[in-house]
Parts: C-alpha cells; structure tokens; sequence
C-alpha cells in the first residue's frame, strides 16, 4: 500500500476531516488532499506527526510494513 493510500485509511478509521488532519499539520485542506491524492508528496516531518497522531510507525504510514505497530517511545 502506498503512503497516500495508508494517510486516507487511517483518517477515515479515525473518522477525522482532511480539513482537521490539515490543521493539526498546519498547512491547508487542498495541500493535505493532495498528500491523499498522491499529486504532491508529503513531507517526512509531516508522516512524523502523522505517526505520534495515530499511535502507528512510520514504516505502518509509508507502506514499508504492513504490520500495525505502535509508535515507537523511548
């Protein structure tokens, strides 16, 4: 699964708006559409909030493993 793919899953799991993920990246809804879209490509400190958010990996987010595993803590 790709990144843009996994960031939509988990929003509508969590049944949150592009526009409050958005907010919590600071940045607009069109840009955070367009993460989702796959038209423009998010930046690694966004996948990082987006991370700690969800409570999942950053491997979980960028597709690199498909295992749900929390977010690691120290």
């Amino acid at each position: 699964m790709r990144y843009n793919e996994r960031i939509r899953e988990l929003r509508e799991d969590h049944s949150l708006t592009q526009q409050k993920i958005a907010d919590l990246l600071h940045i607009g809804q069109r840009t955070y559409a367009d993460y989702e879209s796959g038209k423009t490509r998010i930046p690694i400190d966004s996948i990082l909030i987006l991370a700690k958010h969800y409570n999942v990996s950053m491997d979980y987010i960028t597709g690199a493993s498909n295992i749900l595993t929390p977010y690691p803590t120290r």
